[in-house]
């Protein structure tokens, strides 16, 4: 009996421990995994194998190997990784936890409903835009605290984003050596990596000189990320390739925004995007941010190809991994086309419905949202609410929305500048930018009724949520020295009049794969 056969043995014993105690199990198998559920709790065996990736086939690889994994995910899932437990005794009656020479390890974890994970979620058309924002708020703070990588090491370099790049693209095309469609699709994507790769070094260096590169997550795609109450957790993290988790941190945002794009839902994809980079400020990641989106596309279609030539699996369940493969395999090559940009200028009053309106923008056109309201805030972190309204200020601030329009265009982002622009100078700043970089400009005219705007204000003020910190006051002070839309502005404008409300009914979702 060879070692891996020695091992189904004793997890099978396991199992009936299990089971006989909690009186119902559940397995669940990946082809580096097998995972026991009974009673609350979880238990996972590495499984003792040597695959392309990793080296699973000795005691002491598989003990590294679940410590590591204990110790890496309790940065995000606390709750969810309880410890290592050995498996001792009598191999045909074997114990979790059991005194004597181990016989092979687990490690010990809370369960969950596996209908709380955001792949399912999504599935069954549950996952919300309230959950994404709280995934961002997570990722935000997880990578801000995160380690940076040494600047001596591989890790980041762009030597290494180039050569991970280019092994993924050649272990796909030998797994689909016989699949013409999906050759297809690896050589348009070869082709658009070769013209990116001249600039793609430069920004990874630059990245990585900036402090980029940290010990992240590794493997965010949804169905490693769940929402348990009024929490969303990521677990699962890369453990067993050090390489795969030290990565810049946009390279850990981009599977969650590509998954969540290739699911069908490039809504929330934007959302998160544009709630990750809200709170950190990285604008410089999006040039980045389309290389990783592709290859986190390639790399998720590998391992469902992997999977759907997984021994022991169902027919319906092998091609249905090997569906999945081919469908992400066309997210990849999708994601590879250049799409218009522009740049969009929100005007109007506080209180219009401004935010709202170019939330709803960035989420249908997949595009980038520059706050007034929020980098006003990053400039004077701790001014008082009449210094943040300023004159001085608030030039400051257009700069900063056109500094920052600047770089999200030249990453090849459509731009939506959230800021009241009431006053001609600060519109014509932003068509100037426009014009620099040969870009359409928009200008999106919002507007409300007087008492609206107040009774929103007020409301707004009550809640203490917003990021705006405009009051009556500031409100008095916009509608006396606005300068209204030259004709030309208005030759360019779009109306949009929320005095009614706004309609959040979603759009039909556009078809992926």
């Amino acid at each position: 009996m060879d070692a891996l056969a020695r091992q189904q043995a004793l997890i099978d014993g396991v199992a009936r421990s299990l089971r006989a105690a909690a009186g119902r199990i559940e397995c669940f198998e990946t082809p580096m995994s097998r995972v026991l559920v009974a009673g609350g709790h979880a238990f996972k065996f590495k499984k003792a194998v040597t695959l392309p990736f990793v080296d699973c086939a000795t005691l002491a690889a598989r003990l590294r190997l679940c410590r590591e994994e204990w110790r890496l995910n309790r940065r995000l899932a606390p709750g969810l990784y309880i410890d290592v437990v050995p498996v001792a005794g009598d191999p045909t009656r074997p114990v979790l936890g059991g005194t004597g020479p181990p016989l092979d390890y687990a490690v010990w974890m809370r369960a969950f409903d596996q209908g709380a994970l955001w792949g399912e979620r999504l599935a069954r058309g549950r996952l919300d835009g309230a959950e994404v924002d709280r995934l961002a708020a997570v990722l935000a703070r997880f990578h801000r605290d995160a380690d940076c990588a040494p600047a001596a090491s591989a890790w980041g370099s762009a030597a290494t984003v180039t050569a991970t790049f280019a092994a993924t693209l050649n272990a796909l095309a030998a797994d689909a050596a016989d699949d013409a469609a999906a050759l297809g699709d690896l050589a348009v994507v070869r082709r658009w990596a070769a013209r990116r790769r001249p600039a793609l070094g430069a920004l990874a260096t630059a990245r990585k000189a900036a402090g980029m590169v940290r010990e992240c997550h590794g493997d965010l795609h949804c169905n490693n990320i769940v929402t348990l109450g009024d929490e969303v957790k990521a677990f699962d993290c890369i453990e067993f390739d050090a390489a795969l988790r030290w990565i810049d941190v946009i390279d850990d945002v981009a599977f969650a925004y590509m998954d969540l794009a290739c699911r069908r839902r490039p809504d929330l994809a934007a959302r998160l995007l544009n709630a990750y980079l809200e709170q950190t400020g990285d604008y410089a990641a999006l040039a980045l941010l389309p290389h990783y989106r592709v290859h986190r596309a390639l790399v998720r279609a590998r391992v469902m190809l992997l999977r759907a030539h997984q021994p022991g699996l169902p027919a319906d369940v092998r091609e249905a991994s090997r569906a999945e493969g081919r469908s992400y395999l066309r997210c990849a090559r999708r994601s590879t086309r250049d799409v218009p940009t522009a740049l969009i200028a929100m005007h109007g009053y506080s209180g219009s419905g401004k935010t709202t309106v170019a939330r709803l923008l960035v989420e249908g056109l997949g595009a980038v949202q520059l706050r007034s309201d929020v980098e006003r805030k990053r400039l004077q972190p701790a001014a008082a609410r009449d210094a943040l309204y300023a004159a001085a200020t608030t030039c400051r601030t257009y700069a900063r929305l056109c500094e920052l329009a600047r770089t999200v265009l030249a990453a090849g982002w459509t731009a939506v500048v959230d800021a009241a622009c009431l006053m001609a100078a600060e519109r014509a700043r932003l068509c100037a930018v426009a014009a620099d970089l040969g870009v359409p400009f928009f200008i999106v005219d919002v507007r409300a009724p007087p008492a609206t705007l107040r009774a929103r204000i007020a409301a707004r003020r009550q809640d203490g949520r917003d990021a705006s910190d405009a009051d009556a006051a500031v409100l008095e002070r916009q509608i006396t020295s606005a300068e209204p839309l030259t004709r030309a502005e208005r030759a360019r404008a779009v109306v949009v009049d929320t005095g009614a409300g706004i309609d959040f009914s979603p759009a039909p979702r556009p078809q992926c794969g």
